[in-house]
C-alpha cells in the first residue's frame, strides 16, 4: 500500500473515532436555544419544582428545589405528579408532568430540549442514574466496536508497512 492510501485510511479511522460527540447524537432539535456566554457560574437555575421532580447531580439524581444550579449535561425529570420551570439564558421553560428536560451545548449555544412522556421512562434508566441494572448487562457495545475497528486498522497499517528494503512488507 502506498503512503497516500495509508494516510487516507488513518484519517478516516481517526475522524470516526475522535469526531465530535454531536455527530453521534440522534436528535439535536432544541425546544429553546439561547447564546452561551462563558461564565464561571452556572448557566441557569430551576425556577420552581412542585411535586415529583428530580435533577441530575454529581452522585446521580436528587430532589429538585427552586434555585438549584443548572449546567451543561443537567437533566430534570418530572414525574406524573410534578411540574417544574427553568431559567437558562434567554429561555424560560415549563417542564410538564411525565417529561424531562436536557441541557446541552450545540456549537456556541445552549440547547434546552423537553422530552415528552413517551421517552421519559427511557431517560431515567439505570444507565443514567448510575444504578446497577437488575438481572444482566444492558450496556452498549458501541465503544468496544469503535476501539476494535481502530485497533484492526492500526494492525493492518503495521502489517503492510514497507520498511524500504525492497522485500515488501515486514523485515526478516
Amino acid at each position: 500500500m502506498n503512503l497516500t492510501v495509508k494516510i487516507a485510511l488513518a484519517g478516516i479511522v481517526a475522524s470516526i473515532g475522535f469526531g465530535p460527540v454531536s455527530s453521534f447524537a440522534q436528535d439535536a432539535s432544541c425546544t429553546c436555544t439561547t447564546p452561551y456566554q462563558a461564565s464561571a457560574n452556572s448557566i441557569g437555575s430551576i425556577g420552581r419544582a412542585n411535586g415529583d421532580v428530580m435533577v441530575s447531580q454529581a452522585a446521580g439524581y436528587g430532589p429538585a428545589k427552586a434555585g438549584n444550579a443548572l449546567d451543561f449535561g443537567s437533566r430534570i425529570v418530572v414525574g406524573a405528579k410534578g411540574a417544574a420551570s427553568v431559567n437558562v439564558g434567554g429561555c424560560s421553560l415549563d417542564v410538564p408532568a411525565n417529561s424531562s428536560l436536557d441541557i446541552s451545548r450545540v456549537e456556541n449555544n445552549i440547547c434546552l430540549k423537553v422530552v415528552g412522556s413517551e421517552q421519559t421512562a427511557g431517560a431515567v434508566s439505570s444507565e443514567h442514574t448510575g444504578q446497577i441494572p437488575p438481572g444482566g448487562n444492558n450496556q452498549s457495545n458501541t465503544p468496544l466496536f469503535i476501539f476494535g475497528g481502530m485497533a484492526g486498522a492500526a494492525g493492518i497499517l503495521a502489517a503492510t508497512q514497507d520498511d524500504g528494503d525492497g522485500n515488501g512488507g515486514v523485515s526478516r
